[in-house]
């Protein structure tokens, strides 16, 4: 019913033999009744948590290939019609908008491989408050000013290491000092710049205090996050865990005390975040789903390059909102969707340290 969406992707890598995780598809009966927002107009789930944040994958394609986001065999990608055009894209954005919605996250995949990534920028930025990305950085030298031209707040940068054959390692192919001239472009065309490690025993564990030393020493923050375990824990090796215990220790022994540091900025984001007692100038955030659960105050929905509404990282049920579109669905039939969907969000995840309790869906496909 739709015709190839506008912003098709390029191709990226050809590894494409795991399927697509579908969850089971969510229908809003007819009887449902959209419950009461919050005072302040913000929807709210089923355990009175307000929706602040929506975050919309545009591709579920990359041109890098983690090797703990992307499985050795690959996955298999959505058709390119099946994905949201970004005149749907924009519709939904505006429906979550009027729902409360003051942050939106463009995630792939990465987002910058999709065609004509600036002008989908272009088209969110003036619905919502703040619009910002999460990209590998690779193609941030060429694209980080239209960028901000076209009204993009933020990105977050992934760096996991800055060791150039442990990255290419990782990426699978993927160039350091590319990656590094795209965050330093980023920095110049006037972005705020946050960058993501994920934190690997055995892998980058002995780089937790450079990767600090490299951020601070350009006036930005870094997160640690704990590996999880998606794509039902196909990836997840419990001998790779790096707690946020853990990380806390190595920094604290490299820098002296670590302190909390503005907890504000949980409004925005799972990141926990702590400053140096010495400097507290010095910021470092850690994500920590699998040993210090934050689901309490979780105030986000992912939406799928496909138009698939998640209410939960860690679960794999959805709600199609390109089905609905594409069916002739009205504002308010997207609203009455929205709604369902948080009524049925859960209270948490149920990651497992073994690597069980994980969803089938791949994180390459949901964006994180």
């Amino acid at each position: 019913m739709g015709s190839a969406p506008s912003g098709s992707d390029p191709g990226a890598r050809g590894r494409l033999r795991l399927p697509v995780v579908a969850g089971p598809a969510l229908a809003v009966p007819a009887g449902f009744a959209s419950p009461a927002p919050r005072a302040d107009g913000a929807a709210l789930d089923a355990q009175r948590r307000p929706l602040r944040y929506l975050r919309v994958s545009v591709t579920d394609r990359c041109n890098f290939a983690c090797t703990y986001c992307v499985p050795d065999d690959g996955i298999a990608h959505q058709a390119r019609a099946d994905l949201l055009s970004f005149e749907e894209i924009e519709r939904v954005v505006a429906v979550f908008a009027a729902l409360g919605v003051e942050r939106v996250r463009l995630t792939g995949g990465e987002p910058t491989v999709r065609a004509h990534v600036v002008e989908l920028v272009a088209r969110l930025a003036p619905r919502v408050g703040a619009l910002v990305m999460t990209t590998n950085g690779h193609r941030l030298p060429e694209l980080a000013r239209p960028l901000v031209a076209a009204g993009l707040r933020g990105v977050n940068v992934s760096l996991d290491t800055l060791d150039a054959a442990r990255f290419a390692r990782l990426t699978s192919g993927g160039d350091l000092a590319t990656v590094i001239a795209g965050i330093d472009a980023a920095l110049a065309a006037g972005l705020e710049v946050k960058l993501n490690a994920v934190a690997l025993a055995g892998e980058n564990d002995d780089e937790l205090a450079a990767l600090c030393r490299f951020a601070w020493d350009r006036g930005v923050t870094l997160r640690f996050i704990e590996h999880m375990p998606l794509s039902s824990g196909a990836l997840y090796q419990p001998t790779r865990e790096l707690s946020a215990a853990t990380i806390r220790a190595a920094l604290t022994a490299a820098f002296g005390p670590l302190v909390p540091a503005d907890r504000d900025r949980r409004a925005v984001g799972p990141s926990r975040y702590w400053a140096l007692a010495a400097d507290p100038r010095r910021e470092v955030g850690i994500i920590s789903a699998m040993t210090e659960h934050f689901c309490d105050d979780c105030n986000r929905v992912r939406l799928t390059a496909d138009g698939a509404l998640h209410a939960c990282l860690g679960h794999d049920d959805a709600i199609s909102l390109r089905d609905l579109l594409r069916q002739g669905g009205s504002d308010d039939d997207l609203r009455r969707a929205i709604a369902y969907a948080l009524a049925g969000k859960r209270p948490g995840h149920e990651f497992q340290r073994t690597g069980a309790g994980g969803p089938g869906k791949h994180m390459i496909a949901i964006g994180g």
